[in-house]
């Protein structure tokens, strides 16, 4: 385990590469900011889970980030964070933030008033994303909700870097579900910004919208100085295994010291 101390960090999590996008935006755009990234592979994926279930895997690494003495916990995951963030936000002494669809600012953004939410099929299937469409939609305009489990799992497994002809295939394939007068999609699982360029390839005349942003700036209220740590730790389990993290972090460029736990 690294000793390094760190000093009121913000901690990010999701269940795999999803989330490090988010934990990178935070530190760049805090410097001195200790963060603590948590890749939770041995949960992926969160969006197979049941709320109950999910609600048991969040305490559990709740519990596990705690234990750094976070300034606040950053749920990088929208499945979680649109089923269960209310149970977590009253049983956690942590802030917690999460990241959620930007339904309304895609909406201001669309043209036709038609936009479709992708995110993985437990959250596209919850009365909780539909209650939470109704309340940001305001009736103004159509929210189609699209399950893209399937290419979730392209970049949790690498081949979105490995074999970029199928990924490109399966993203057209999955704009080809789209109704005709969709010119908004909101990228709304952590792991789908990974393949903007094949969304952007495959669907030149829809906008893509990335709610990574809105997370960055919920942090700033609890930002510490600190010495700019960026700590990782990665959980594994069969198929999700600490060395094929480490292959995919490498043909990403990344060189970050891997932590298991």
């Amino acid at each position: 385990m690294n000793n390094v101390t760190l000093n009121r960090p913000i901690a990010v999590f999701d269940a795999g590469i999803g989330s490090y996008a988010i934990a990178r935006k935070i530190a760049d755009r805090f410097p001195g900011q200790d963060v603590l990234y948590f890749a939770d592979r041995a949960s992926f994926p969160y969006g197979g889970k049941g709320r109950t279930e999910l609600l048991a895997v969040m305490r559990r690494t709740i519990e596990r980030l705690e234990s750094f003495g976070p300034a606040a916990i950053v749920i990088a995951s929208n499945a979680p964070s649109v089923m269960v963030l209310d149970d977590l936000k009253d049983w956690s002494p942590t802030p917690i933030i999460g990241v959620f669809p930007p339904v309304r600012r895609a909406l201001e953004t669309s043209v036709a008033k038609r936009i479709a939410v992708l995110g993985v099929a437990s959250l596209i299937s919850s009365s909780e994303i539909r209650g939470y469409v109704g309340r940001e939609s305001a009736g103004q305009g159509n929210v189609d909700l699209v399950s893209a489990s399937d290419l979730v799992e392209l970049v949790e497994n690498g081949k979105f870097l490995t074999d970029p002809e199928t990924t490109l295939a399966a993203v057209r394939a999955k704009l080809g579900t789209l109704h005709p007068d969709t010119d908004v999609a909101t990228l709304s699982s952590t792991h789908l910004p990974w393949l903007l360029r094949y969304f952007e390839q495959a669907g030149p005349r829809l906008r893509f919208l990335d709610p990574a942003d809105d997370v960055v700036a919920a942090v700033g209220s609890y930002a510490t100085p600190g010495s700019g740590t960026f700590r990782t730790l990665v959980s594994e389990c069969e198929g999700y295994d600490l060395a094929d993290f480490q292959r995919m972090l490498a043909r990403l460029g990344l060189d970050l010291t891997i932590e298991r736990v």
